[in-house]
């Protein structure tokens, strides 16, 4: 299965910079770079965005850097439970199959980015869950979660093959912008 453009929508989970500042300096670095590459893929394609944070009262907001690279019209959701997929407002976007794709990035892999994948696609969703652009505080864990994901049937990915997904054709307006990001 391939990512559409059309199709997607880029969930962007509990990218926070205290919990950020927990994980591991080389997976939170990869992390930050993805993410800002599919946040910049997503804004020149005009794929929708929600960004979620996780009890923000105690763990604080998005990272800046993060924060300065979402759309202005993004989806900001706040939350306590660990699925996005529980949120009212995912749930909805959700029931309506606008866009049925949901592409996912954050931390930690296998409890937010596990549980909101599975919860997603059992109701009826697409997930990919973007391996470069989500990480654990141990990488054990962030493995574990990607091949129970697998074993699911949700889609592992990365952030190449997304943008090319999205992109689909080197003859694409926003190709060479685009391919630049990769580096």
């Amino acid at each position: 299965m391939l990512s559409e453009v059309q199709q997607s929508r880029l969930l962007i989970i509990d990218e926070q910079a205290r919990l950020l500042a927990a994980m591991p300096e080389k997976p939170r670095t990869q992390l930050l770079k993805n993410s800002a590459i599919l946040l910049q893929a997503a804004q020149t394609l005009a794929v929708p965005v929600v960004r979620s944070e996780q009890y923000p009262r105690g763990l604080g907001n998005t990272d800046q850097a993060i924060e300065a690279l979402l759309p202005a019209d993004s989806l900001k959701i706040e939350k306590t439970v660990f699925s996005c997929g529980g949120v009212a407002e995912v749930a909805e976007i959700s029931h309506q199959q606008v866009q049925p794709q949901w592409v996912l990035a954050g931390v930690e892999t296998h409890v937010c980015v596990l549980q909101t994948a599975l919860q997603l696609q059992a109701a009826g969703q697409q997930v990919f869950v973007v391996s470069d652009a989500c990480c654990s505080r141990q990488k054990q864990h962030h493995k574990n979660a990607l091949q129970r994901l697998s074993h699911a049937g949700v889609v592992i990915s990365n952030t190449e093959s997304v943008l090319f997904e999205w992109l689909r054709d080197a003859r694409h307006p926003a190709f060479k912008e685009l391919s630049k990001l990769i580096v």
